[in-house]
């Protein structure tokens, strides 16, 4: 049988989090991306989103770029090769605000180009056509 998972609440005192974690934090980064307002921003947006891997969501009204990749020091025991010489950011990181306890839930996710595109055709006025951008012109008898 499978052992429960430790929830933060039942943590003893001077026990880590992150001794009972599996590394979740570990295993993608999040930049903030700017807002899309334009068909070339939502194309950007698709582009980051065909290469796989990635997620864009929107949480309190911050886009946002996820890139899920495993941190190369990330042991498979879930630990952290360089801890005491670790970057910056995983420093000052804690696991008051971490997602041990919960899944992501977003305002709005897209994983895919489709997704996003379909979005932006929801919201935004419909694209025109660049000047010669129509449907190749056929001439009949032309040699």
């Amino acid at each position: 049988m499978k052992k429960a998972k430790l929830r933060r609440d039942d943590l003893k005192a001077g026990d880590c989090l992150c001794n009972h974690c599996t590394g979740k934090c570990c295993r993608y980064f999040s930049l903030p991306i700017e807002t899309p307002t334009t068909w070339d921003d939502f194309d950007s947006i698709r582009w980051y989103l065909a290469h796989g891997r990635t997620i864009v969501y929107v949480e309190k009204g911050t886009w946002f770029l996820v890139v899920l990749t495993k941190c190369k020091y990330l042991t498979r025991d879930d630990r952290c090769q360089i801890y005491y010489n670790r970057p910056k950011i995983c420093q000052e990181y804690t696991t008051e605000g971490c997602e041990y306890d919960d899944d992501w839930i977003f305002e709005k996710v897209f994983e895919s180009a489709e997704q996003i595109w379909e979005y932006a055709e929801a919201i935004l006025p419909p694209r025109r056509r660049k000047k010669g951008a129509g449907l190749p012109v056929i001439t009949i008898g032309s040699t």
